[in-house]
Parts: C-alpha cells; sequence; structure tokens
C-alpha cells in the first residue's frame, strides 16, 4: 500500500491509501492542478507493523509504559 503526501506552505495533505505507486502517481496529476507550483510531494511506502522491531509495534511498549506510570503513582 502507498501513501501520498503532497505539502503546499504549512499545509500538508495525506491522500491514500493506494494499491500501487502508478494509482498513487495518477491520482497525484489530478490533484496538483489545484496546488501552487511550489507544492512538494512523496509517495510512501506503507510498511506492516508486523515488520517492525517488537519495542515499536505496540506489543511491548504499552506495557512497560504502564508499569512505570504505575511506579510513578505509588
Amino acid at each position: 500500500m502507498y501513501l501520498l503526501t503532497i505539502r503546499e506552505g504549512l499545509q500538508t495533505r495525506h491522500v491514500g491509501p493506494y494499491e500501487s505507486p502508478k494509482h498513487a502517481a495518477d491520482d497525484l496529476e489530478r490533484l496538483l492542478v489545484s496546488c501552487s507550483e511550489r507544492a512538494r510531494w512523496q509517495i510512501h511506502a506503507l510498511e506492516s507493523p508486523a515488520g517492525w522491531p517488537s519495542g515499536l509495534n505496540g506489543s511491548g511498549a504499552t506495557k512497560g509504559r504502564s508499569a512505570r506510570m504505575a511506579g510513578v503513582a505509588a
């Protein structure tokens, strides 16, 4: 899956998801018509959380934080 990000000044728009970079690029042509010439864009590949290291996917991070917060409250 892919996500299209368009930055224009202080505004950032996230559009998608798309099945392929080709689909995102096709939609980009349609969206850039409404943007200024200074707009910047990127197509990002979305990652599955299953591929993340165990500390970043939320499985252990929440438990550890809860334990630390319980220790502070006690």
